[in-house]
């Protein structure tokens, strides 16, 4: 049988993240999304799912999600068969961002939540045109789902986050590192380093997205992650 699939969200996203993904890929292969909600630091968050996971998988991450894929394959990197990093950064938090982050935990606590989450997610960093609004709508849906705790758990785990370039460079597994176009959170920039630190990885830009490929560009992502699925080992 095929590798299992495991897919981590990004902040204050659950499944729907990946929905359609599931849809087309879970036919083939068992398919689990693991919350990465449970702690103050993304190494907290790690060693909590690792016990969780099966024996070997493949690793999918988006955003925050790819931040703790880095995390599980520092930790346990015989475990991860493959690897896929989606509009992520591999690098650790700066001073400045790390305090940018302090008032909009401030808003999420004083019953603002849904302010907080448009101040992380605007609409230019996804791709322009009216289906922006609408993955900004599923966004909303999901960090109501998930609620204000939450949201202040995954800020301080990033504000926390360490530089994981020396976990990238030891794998040599098959790896996808993919990025929307239109990203300006998480830029193509950072998605070449990490496609230069591994030695089995293969870069693709999807044209048409932004920060959220997976529900901007439902098919080409797939597509991407069909390939990375099935390349050898």
């Amino acid at each position: 049988m095929s590798e299992p699939l495991v897919f981590l969200p990004g902040l204050m996203c659950d499944a729907r993240l990946f929905l359609p993904q599931i849809l087309a890929l879970g036919a083939t292969r068992p398919v689990t999304v693991a919350p990465v909600t449970g702690g103050e630091r993304v190494e907290e968050i790690a060693s909590a799912l690792i016990p969780h996971l099966p024996p070997r998988f493949a690793l999918a991450g988006l955003s925050m999600g790819g931040i703790v894929a880095m995390e599980i394959l520092r930790r346990a990197p015989e475990r991860v068969a493959r690897l896929a990093l989606m509009d992520t950064d591999p690098l650790a938090e700066s001073p400045e961002a790390a305090a940018w982050r302090e008032p909009l935990i401030a808003k999420a606590r004083a019953g603002q939540l849904e302010a907080a989450v448009a101040a992380v997610l605007r609409p230019d960093h996804l791709a322009p045109g009216p289906q922006r609004f609408e993955v900004l709508d599923t966004v909303r849906e999901m960090a109501a789902t998930l609620g204000p705790e939450v949201f202040v758990r995954q800020m301080r785990a990033l504000q926390r986050r360490r530089d994981q370039q020396t976990a990238l460079s030891g794998y040599k597994g098959p790896a996808l590192v993919l990025c929307g176009t239109h990203d300006t959170m998480c830029p193509r920039t950072r998605h070449e380093l990490m496609a230069e630190l591994m030695a089995g990885a293969t870069l693709e830009v999807v044209e048409e997205a932004g920060h959220l490929p997976t529900l901007e560009a439902p098919e080409a992502v797939t597509a991407a992650l069909a390939r990375w699925l099935s390349a050898s080992a």
